[in-house]
């Protein structure tokens, strides 16, 4: 059983993703909102259990559906919100929009629109790490249509041959953008893939935030005491599409129905309650404080300023 407190920050956490992205997807549809949008809905239990594992100084590298991962990872609502509306105030001053936020100050060493791209990201960060005697250990995120990447594998034969301070946890929504895992790979358990590489290899329920969580502590505490990297597949599912505005041929309305069914925030409120470790009222004051906070980051971005034009070659290595 865990403890109140903990119990506390798991469902926070996974309800300020929660409410976060279904405002994203709000304003996305209400066009206020440029560029794309991977909405992290259904996935929540993911994030918050590998990061409320992690200590505050350990790193993570995030996909193209970082959101979640981020707010997990503690970043600012308000200047997540700037980076959406792309705004001067936002992560990456309006330039980078939803796939490319970062915050190092967290240990969020940056989402990114390269399937896989942040798995060399990560490896080099535990690499540092390793060099450095710093003790953190980063987790990698990245999904099952990435492990197909050439990256993937050199990344985990590396980290295996110099037992780097690396958990690579692969959110397995069971689609590679629009193609059904099995129409991609031949295993089932990306797990599995470990096993050429000598490391662990282990699987998570994804729908549930304390499978993952525990599962993540064994993998830290495995990384810290110098004995390598761990391949953990969280099984989970997306309740929306790839994109906002996917039309979702490849899968039916039945069977994103049944996933509903397994919703991780209902599934985890359901428990704390069951087991007193939260009351009704918490749980709604917990709604109306984050609610709360997303309204005040909104309104942070739209009125923030636009990107200076001249800003965009700023920064840039040429």
């Amino acid at each position: 059983m865990i403890d109140k407190e903990l119990a506390k920050r798991l469902l926070s956490t996974m309800i300020k993703i929660r409410l976060f992205e279904e405002k994203a997807v709000e304003l996305f549809a209400a066009h206020e909102l440029p560029g794309w949008l991977h909405s992290y809905i259904g996935e929540e239990a993911v994030a918050t259990g590998v990061c409320l594992a992690l200590n505050p100084h350990d790193y993570i590298s995030s996909t193209h559906r970082g959101h979640g991962h981020c707010i997990a990872k503690g970043v600012s609502l308000k200047a997540m919100m700037a980076e959406l509306y792309g705004k001067s105030t936002g992560y990456c001053h309006g330039r980078g929009g939803s796939m490319y936020i970062a915050d190092f100050s967290k240990g969020m060493l940056g989402a990114n629109g390269i399937v896989g791209g942040g798995i060399p990201v990560a490896t080099g960060a535990a690499l540092g790490s390793k060099m450095k005697g710093l003790g953190k250990v980063t987790a990698c995120f990245f999904g099952d249509g990435a492990s197909n990447q050439g990256a993937f594998h050199e990344a985990l034969n590396l980290a295996s041959v110099w037992n780097l301070p690396v958990v690579y946890v692969c959110e397995n929504n069971l689609f590679a953008e629009t193609t059904p895992q099995a129409d991609h790979q031949k295993v089932k358990d990306i797990a599995q893939r470990a096993i050429a590489y000598g490391m662990v290899g282990d699987i998570a329920d994804g729908m549930n935030v304390l499978s993952v969580y525990e599962k993540t502590k064994q993998a830290i505490h495995h990384a810290r005491s110098g004995e390598g990297p761990t391949l953990l597949e969280c099984k989970t599912y997306r309740f929306r599409g790839h994109w906002e505005g996917d039309p979702q041929p490849y899968r039916t309305k039945e069977e994103v129905e049944e996933w509903k069914k397994k919703d991780p925030i209902v599934a985890f409120q359901k428990y704390v309650l069951e087991n007193g470790l939260i009351t009704q009222l918490e749980i709604e004051k917990m709604m109306e404080d984050t609610n709360t906070e997303i309204d005040e980051a909104v309104e942070y971005g739209r009125q923030s300023p636009l990107a200076d034009s001249q800003e965009a070659v700023c920064n840039l290595f040429v």
